[in-house]
């Protein structure tokens, strides 16, 4: 099997184209939104499991390789208004085949595109529309995994192309699209460098992101390859801890680089959400108190409410504004993982209450969905901090270790698009197996 560093460079291939209160004994309360006047409300512990979510009165959706695509562009959304009186850049978590699917998410207000193993494992497995290209590389002579690459580059380039102007019109604030080395360097320092500098020069695109995970051997590779002027979305942050290394990371970096121009360096660090409430759920359910039961739903988003405030810290003082100087921008915070996982919470759960400014928040089809249809747009990230803290410190004292919780997150999570990558480059063995193309 072909490693990264071996790959061939792909040809550019032309474009047609938040609980109220910290206390456990008080009625446990969340946000929720009324889809015909656009107004908040609250709604108590009691209530939670008997709420539906929100029927979309315009469900939109990518429909990927369905003819005609999406159709007509969509008029303005709660998008426009997230990024223009809030600060916040909504993006688009998702990419498939064709990647001119999403000119009317961009329309809508979409600014930016994640992806990774999970994504493409799904967007190939599921479409014919690889088949053609697939069939020409492993007749070439590519290997399954050098032309899984291929395939990818191929998207990537694409969407790039298209969300260009948005990268030019923000002189390079907006506009990313970000593609994840393999989740097998995951342990690998060196691999990492050198997988994130080939598909940086492979994509050869000015607003493309190399993710690279945040676990503790990577941490060193994010640093190398921003100094190298690679821009990086830090993915799979779980824990305050591992988010103040990555931010420090970012800094040191940028204060060893000796440029003296900063402008160029940009970088976004990616703080899952909805998966943290999901292992703490099960925390709590298995210690089974009323106060435990009572934080259930909680734990994420003011983790993330924290995140903010430490970002607030590391972007602000002396230190920064010496960086201002030479023209650093800040690494950003971006929300990832806001698809609700259960579906008793409201659909908006991690997006609505984490609504500030300088940050992303990348959405997939659902919360997507969920927001335009009847998201309410306001400043909601650090409107209750002493609320987090509370919540916070209430399930460490009920035995929640926020260290193990990281930790076991970033396992599953590393291990997850490890599956997903295995799975589809299984999937593509078995195509070319059925054409008798090629073997690994």
């Amino acid at each position: 099997m072909a490693t990264v560093s071996k790959l061939s460079n792909p040809t550019t291939p032309a474009l047609s184209l938040q609980s109220r209160s910290s206390s456990s004994s008080l009625p446990r309360t969340f946000i929720g939104f009324n889809s015909r006047t656009g107004s908040a409300f609250k709604f108590a512990s009691s209530h939670l499991f008997l709420r539906k979510n929100h029927a979309l009165r315009h469900p939109f959706v990518v429909k990927c390789s369905a003819p005609g695509g999406n159709g007509n562009a969509a008029k303005r959304t709660t998008l426009h208004d997230l990024y223009e009186r809030e600060g916040q850049s909504p993006w688009y978590d998702n990419l498939c085949r064709p990647v001119t699917d999403l000119l009317p998410l961009i329309a809508s207000g979409v600014r930016g595109v994640t992806s990774n193993p999970a994504i493409f494992q799904k967007a190939i497995s599921s479409s014919n529309a690889y088949n053609d290209q697939f069939k020409e590389l492993v007749q070439s002579g590519k290997d399954i995994e050098a032309a899984y690459w291929e395939l990818v580059i191929k998207d990537i380039q694409n969407a790039c192309k298209l969300f260009e102007p948005i990268y030019d019109e923000t002189d390079g604030g907006d506009g990313y699209v970000s593609v994840e080395v393999s989740p097998k360097l995951a342990d690998d320092t060196n691999g990492t460098v050198e997988a994130a500098k080939w598909l940086h020069k492979v994509v050869n695109q000015p607003n493309v992101y190399i993710k690279i995970p945040a676990t503790a051997p990577c941490v060193p590779s994010i640093k190398e390859v921003i100094a190298q002027g690679i821009s990086v979305n830090v993915t799979l942050i779980f824990s305050l801890a591992r988010y103040e290394a990555v931010i420090d990371a970012y800094l040191d970096d940028l204060e060893a680089s000796g440029l003296s121009d900063l402008s160029r360096v940009t970088s976004v660090a990616s703080f899952f959400v909805s998966r943290v409430d999901t292992l703490v759920d099960k925390m709590l359910e298995k210690i089974g108190t009323p106060e435990a039961l009572d934080l259930r739903g909680k734990a994420a988003v003011a983790q993330a409410a924290l995140a903010y405030k430490l970002y607030q810290k590391k972007f602000s003082g002396p230190r920064w504004e010496a960086l201002v100087k030479k023209g650093a921008k800040k690494q950003r915070l971006l929300w990832a993982s806001t698809s609700v996982k259960n579906p008793a919470y409201p659909d908006t759960l991690y997006v609505a209450p984490l609504i500030g400014p300088d940050t992303v928040s990348t959405m997939p089809d659902q919360a997507l969905q969920a927001f335009i249809d009847h998201g309410t747009v306001s400043r909601t990230i650090d409107s209750n901090v002493s609320d987090a803290e509370g919540i916070y410190s209430a399930l460490e004292k009920l035995g929640i270790d926020w260290s193990y919780v990281g930790n076991q997150l970033e396992v599953e999570g590393v291990d997850s698009f490890m599956k997903s990558f295995d799975s589809l480059l299984d999937t593509l063995q078995e195509k070319a197996n059925s054409l008798k193309l090629v073997s690994l």
